[in-house]
């Protein structure tokens, strides 16, 4: 459900995770999201981990049905952390896998930098949408996160696919459902 809110002269956009289709058509390029419950951590390495296995007819680490991949590798938590800095990773790294996981159900990628056309494609078609994470707040970003654990591909390190539950992770729509994108 997209709820709006008024925040600070900003429409700030409240969504749940898994995404529904309903949720996904309505966010607009632009809009201001803050993002409460489970989303993925996935590099380039687990992006083709994850295909290999898709291609090979074995099971996922995760339904991608609604689901979001937050495209970073978090640094170690220090004592008493629950994750360490978590900032966004250049999202043009996964553009050779996104095409191929959005086909199959993934409902939105939180990154930074702009996407190929391929991947706008694919987002239109399969209806999916692009966040933008703010690069260098890293630390401010992992103040979200509430819970984290490795679910997939621990021997990938900082790149091992985990499971996190976040709560009011700031982001932005940077290309929605119908290709309308910010960069352009």
């Amino acid at each position: 459900m997209v709820e709006r809110k008024e925040q600070n002269m900003k429409n700030i956009i409240s969504l749940h995770t898994p995404l529904t289709l309903h949720t996904i058509e309505n966010l607009k390029c632009g809009d201001f999201v803050e993002i409460t419950g489970t989303i993925y951590t996935a590099r380039d390495a687990a992006h083709k981990a994850m295909v290999d296995l898709i291609r090979q007819d074995l099971p996922i680490p995760f339904d991608l049905k609604g689901q979001v991949i937050y495209y970073a590798g978090p640094c170690p938590a220090k004592p008493g952390q629950i994750i360490g800095s978590i900032g966004p990773t250049t999202s043009g790294r996964m553009d050779a896998y996104a095409p191929f996981l959005i086909e199959r159900g993934l409902s939105g990628m939180i990154g930074k930098g702009s996407r190929n056309q391929h991947v706008v494609d694919a987002m239109v078609k399969h209806k999916c949408v692009y966040f933008g994470a703010t690069g260098g707040a890293g630390a401010l970003l992992a103040q979200c996160v509430k819970s984290a654990e490795v679910i997939a591909f621990e021997d990938l390190g900082t790149e091992a696919v985990r499971k996190l539950y976040v709560e009011r992770f700031p982001i932005l729509v940077v290309i929605d459902s119908r290709g309308n994108s910010m960069y352009k």
